[in-house]
């Protein structure tokens, strides 16, 4: 034993007891050992030794429990578990191969924001940029939500199925529907369009339409949906017709605004279901299948993840995701064909004519 051990104990005449005081990794061991007399110092040093070493083990123990990985193996480990690899190559790189997952600070997501994503808009960042690194962060912390296969079917209509449905909304009367005003098919438009759930359609004021850029503010839910523009096509804004300046802009068919309960999205089901049944569909459609449809739809037409992510209002991209692989290749073309385009920028009308050039060879004599 040597003299300056940290871990030798020393009697206190005033607590009558021998005393250890020293630190193991930054841990502070002090404490009596509740041997209360002087002579036996022996067994003192051997309490005293053993409380040492076992500091040191759990030390170890702990140290390899908790090592620290980076975030480069982070992120590999994340992907190969299932995590999103979309937007994490950029920030590996930025971040480079030694940076630990843990040191990477709000300060440290600016800099990479303004390294990666000079001009990006504020939600382009948090998507591509934030939500990527707390990910891995949660994954190398233990606490990433387990993922569960999704093998859920989701019921959307076709161009064709949607027709019907329009068609026979647009005569009420047919179908024993009191709905002078159409607000039915109004509705039916509007989800299809926007991919608004059915409380927020019947709650969407006048005021949130910007007709200047075909974009309705959705005020979104507590609990459901993030607020958020969506893009309307010119077909559902030529199906819903006149939308009032201000106040509710989709009352019930006798034309009163909705007085909303709990389940308020369950209001407009008695004369969706009158629709829906006159139109030859079961009871898997719902009010809510039209937003599954236009999700599906503006997804097949553009590809653009993003852009779904943004319109549909989700929390978490996992319910999104399903809309990248449920519809046919063809399904773009059939929309186009039905009057639905979801292109933000189509471009300008092009006259018959103008993009093809016919070249004739001259006579030969």
């Amino acid at each position: 034993m040597r003299r300056n051990s940290p871990w030798v104990p020393t009697w206190s005449e005033v607590k009558k007891d021998w005393i250890i005081d020293f630190r193991v990794e930054g841990k502070r061991f002090r404490r009596c050992l509740a041997i209360r007399d002087v002579n036996l110092r022996s067994l003192a040093l051997d309490k005293a030794r053993n409380i040492y070493k076992e500091a040191w083990r759990d030390a170890g123990s702990s140290n390899r429990e908790n090592r620290v990985s980076t975030f480069q193996d982070a992120a590999e480990l994340y992907i190969q578990q299932g995590g999103e690899e979309r937007f994490l190559p950029k920030i590996v790189k930025h971040f480079g191969p030694h940076t630990r997952v843990d040191e990477i600070s709000h300060l440290d997501i600016a800099r990479a924001a303004r390294a990666i994503y000079p001009d990006a808009k504020p939600e382009t960042v948090r998507r591509q940029l934030r939500v990527p690194i707390k990910a891995v962060q949660n994954f190398a912390a233990g606490r990433r939500r387990e993922r569960i296969p999704d093998t859920r079917r989701t019921r959307w209509l076709t161009p064709e199925e949607a027709e019907r449905l329009l068609v026979t909304a647009a005569d009420p009367e047919a179908i024993g529907l009191r709905d002078p005003n159409l607000e039915t098919l109004r509705k039916i438009a509007f989800m299809l369009g926007s991919g608004a759930g059915p409380g927020e359609t019947m709650a969407a004021l006048g005021e949130n339409w910007n007709p200047g850029t075909r974009e309705w503010w959705l005020e979104g839910t507590k609990t459901v949906f993030r607020a958020r523009y969506v893009l309307l096509p010119t077909r559902t804004i030529d199906l819903i017709g006149n939308i009032p300046d201000s106040g509710p802009a989709f009352p019930a068919p006798d034309g009163q605004p909705y007085t909303f309960r709990k389940n308020r999205g369950g209001q407009m089901a008695v004369a969706f279901n009158k629709v829906r049944d006159a139109a030859g569909f079961g009871k898997d459609v719902t009010p809510y299948v039209l937003r599954h449809t236009r999700h599906s739809w503006m997804y097949a037409m553009t590809k653009d993840w993003g852009d779904l992510l943004d319109q549909g209002g989700w929390n978490r991209s996992d319910t999104a995701n399903r809309y990248r692989k449920i519809t046919p290749d063809d399904l773009g073309h059939r929309l186009l064909e039905h009057g639905w385009d979801f292109r933000r920028n189509p471009g300008a009308p092009v006259r018959f004519g103008e993009k093809v050039s016919l070249r004739f060879a001259p006579d030969s004599q």
